[in-house]
């Protein structure tokens, strides 16, 4: 039953302005009104307090184009054929809400390919990885530009390996150049001097990304320090065991990145305890400083007029594993990589302080945007629209989510697929008897894999029919798709 009052009604009768701000790389456990009080997180504790947080969002794929492209597609990756990073990607549904007469606006990552890709934006002000080295290494985006005009070398992978202490490091580094050219501050900056300078054009679709929390890690001292103060952040407890009982391709994927140092990142087998403090506390600082700039781009938005009719969406395209599970950065299916925050916030048409704890896929996202434009998402959208969740209706989630990745140039293992419900999860490798299956009532940490206990096996087969079915579903349902998003 929908228990909002009048006021939402008169709203409904006008489009509104939708901003959606995706972070890189940025774990659930990082905003302090979720749970997590070792956080410094005002600005985003305040879009919780006063929206709609779903508790339990998932991505579709754990790494960035994909997720990404799912996202603002509204179909899994083996549909959009964006599977890994670099892989074509022109299309979107930013083009229906141009077409409706949005003026869509991208400020920061989007990480299309290419990059400058139009997607459907009326203008882009592209800013993409940091440390750009596997693809798009000479593309100059805005904050390239921003660095050579002002006669600044950018911080990277090249200069970084001059430090004796670059092995040790694990991608942890202070942001050395001015304050206001570290690239979440610039993007920051970016969107509201946009907001500021261009006419007020509505409805408005302002899409800004931020390349961080995504390494290297390069937060300001100043950001820095209360974090690398603090005793209570949570270091992970990785054993031997846990380890050796891993899937192959992910014992691969470990030595790969002890061996190659992907955004300026080396991992260590077995890092120190300050290794890793200092690892979390710079991780960390990065997203104080984005939760810095979100507060200034509200005060922005309301300044310019826009909050008096706007929703804002804020989210990540996938998590890092920081040390979990031995790991670093993402390219597996554990939950700190795959479940992102989401949080909806317009207060006056959502009732404030839900929490909804029903699954869901990133790219729902992208259908229930469309609904806020008043567009009919495809028959054949796989996004779920959480429209019927931000009305107070009795929303159950998704039974099931369901991600995938195959071989790219750091995961060298076989195409992977994982299904998970509300207690199980399920990962697949193609070709291969190893697998992981958790029972997350009893393990939420994920370290104790049943995938070859006895007494698991009707469990396995019951998950490993489903996530069949999925595939053979969605290949009838969308098989002729493909070159269209592509």
């Amino acid at each position: 039953m929908n228990t909002l009052t009048g006021d939402y009604e008169a709203m409904t009768n006008q489009r509104p302005n939708i901003i959606l701000i995706i972070t890189d790389q940025q774990r659930y456990d990082t905003i302090n009104a979720l749970g997590f009080p070792y956080m410094d997180t005002p600005n985003l504790d305040r879009l919780v307090n006063e929206g709609v947080s779903f508790d339990n969002c998932f991505i579709t794929a754990p790494s960035c184009a994909p997720s990404r492209a799912s996202l603002f597609t509204g179909y899994y990756p083996h549909v959009t054929g964006v599977l890994k990073n670099a892989d074509l990607w022109r299309h979107s549904w930013v083009e229906s809400l141009a077409d409706s007469g949005y003026h869509c606006v991208n400020i920061g990552k989007m990480h299309t390919f290419p990059f400058e890709t139009p997607l459907g934006f009326h203008e882009r002000y592209v800013v993409e990885n940091k440390d750009r080295y596997l693809e798009g290494r000479y593309y100059f985006d805005e904050w390239d530009k921003a660095l050579r005009a002002r006669g600044h070398v950018k911080q990277q992978r090249e200069l970084y390996r001059q430090r004796d202490d670059y092995q040790e490091r694990m991608g942890a580094f202070e942001w050395e150049l001015p304050e206001d050219l570290q690239s979440d501050m610039f993007v920051g900056n970016f969107a509201s001097w946009w907001l500021e300078t261009y006419p007020q054009t509505e409805p408005l679709f302002l899409q800004i990304g931020f390349p961080g929390p995504h390494p290297p890690y390069d937060p300001t001292p100043e950001y820095a320090e209360p974090y690398l103060e603090r005793d209570d952040l949570p270091l992970p407890e990785v054993t031997q065991d846990e380890l050796d009982n891993q899937p192959q391709p992910f014992r691969q994927l470990r030595e790969h990145n002890f061996r190659i140092d992907h955004d300026s990142v080396v991992h260590l087998d077995q890092p120190t305890r300050d290794q890793l403090h200092r690892l979390r506390a710079y991780y960390l600082a990065n997203v104080t400083m984005i939760d810095e700039k979100i507060g200034e781009i509200l005060s922005t938005l309301d300044q310019q007029g826009y909050l008096e009719n706007s929703v804002v969406i804020f989210t990540s395209d996938h998590g890092d594993c920081l040390g979990d599970h031995g790991h670093i950065q993402k390219w597996t299916m554990y939950d700190i990589i795959n479940r992102v925050p989401l949080i909806v916030w317009s207060p006056g048409r959502f009732q404030p302080a839900q929490r909804q704890g029903g699954l869901c896929q990133l790219m729902d996202i992208g259908a229930t945007i469309l609904d806020l434009a008043g567009i009919t998402p495809p028959d054949t959208m796989q996004a779920e629209s959480l429209l019927p969740a931000l009305q107070g209706d009795n929303w159950q989630g998704r039974e099931v989510v369901f991600a995938e990745h195959p071989p790219d140039g750091i995961y060298e293992g076989p195409y992977m697929t994982m299904i998970r419900d509300r207690r199980w999860k399920l990962v697949h490798f193609l070709d291969s008897d190893e697998g992981q299956l958790f029972d997350l009532e009893n393990d939420p940490q994920e370290v104790h894999n049943l995938w070859r206990a006895p007494d698991m096996a009707a469990r396995k087969h019951e998950l490993l029919e489903a996530l069949l079915n999925w595939r053979i579903q969605s290949a009838y349902e969308t098989g002729s798709l493909f070159d269209q998003w592509r």
